[in-house]
């Protein structure tokens, strides 16, 4: 099965690589920050079973079934989706880890000091596309056993018109892509929230809402490029410990789901 798929309908097509959301596009118009262009190195990917950077926990996640040794947003960004099913509209993939399974971590040596991660757990994870109309919907499903620990985030670009007028709606309120970019890493938080829009220039507007995550957070350095992240928790506090007490835990399956419709 060819990991490379595409979604399509009257006016909207979708692009997705070995699971990484890389192309939506409606009427021909890209919404999506493309790879290789100044910004971030990647088009979307998950934050699992961690957010945030863990260095200052010495990498590691204390947990009732020993430590997990995880870099920035964890290790699932470190495994390679499967391909379920697809077919015009929809597209399922998921990936599967074994607790204490040792995984390489890409960003040693240069950025890291940890060779391998790992994880105290066993999990499956799935990421499910639906479009419909105007709306790619992203379901995820985590599934592992009751009470393990967690946190999710979900990392996508969107695409900007290099001006640095775009600017972000919450209930009312205003966000300039100034004050973005002020946050520098630890990102801009929105938080108790499931609902953002993006006023882009150039394009149409987006509505990112979400179920399950209740919170954002906001990232770029540059102007023609805007993370706009649901997370379950915000962890850029300099008082955030990573141990379980600080997390969500397991029901045994837990569902998500981000919804961008173009207005």
């Amino acid at each position: 099965m060819n990991s490379m798929v595409f979604l399509k309908n009257r006016d909207c097509s979708v692009a997705i690589n070995q699971g990484e959301l890389i192309s939506f596009q409606n009427k021909n118009q890209e919404y999506i920050h493309q790879k290789g262009r100044k910004g971030w190195r990647n088009s979307d990917i998950e934050m699992f079973p961690v957010i945030g950077p863990t260095s200052k926990n010495n990498f590691r996640v204390h947990t009732k079934n020993g430590n997990g040794i995880q870099d920035q947003h964890g290790l699932l960004r470190e495994l390679d989706y499967v391909l379920i099913s697809s077919n015009e509209n929809t597209a399922s993939f998921f990936k599967k880890y074994k607790k204490n399974t040792a995984i390489n971590n890409s960003k040693f040596p240069n950025k890291s000091s940890e060779k391998n991660l790992s994880w105290p757990f066993d999990f499956t994870f799935e990421k499910k596309f639906l479009l419909e109309n105007n709306t790619l919907k992203i379901d995820f499903i985590i599934t592992s056993n009751k009470g393990m620990p967690y946190m999710l985030g979900y990392h996508p670009a969107f695409l900007l018109s290099n001006s640095g007028k775009e600017t972000i709606i919450i209930n009312g309120k205003k966000i300039k892509l100034s004050e973005i970019q002020d946050a520098g890493h630890n990102a801009y938080p929105v938080l108790n929230t499931e609902k953002i829009v993006l006023k882009n220039i150039n394009r149409n507007h987006l509505e990112i809402s979400t179920t399950g995550f209740n919170n954002f957070m906001l990232w770029t350095q540059v102007e023609n490029m805007l993370c706009i992240e649901p997370i379950t928790q915000y962890t850029s506090y300099t008082d955030q410990k990573f141990s379980e007490e600080n997390m969500s835990m397991s029901e045994g399956k837990n569902n998500f789901s981000v919804a961008i419709k173009i207005l």
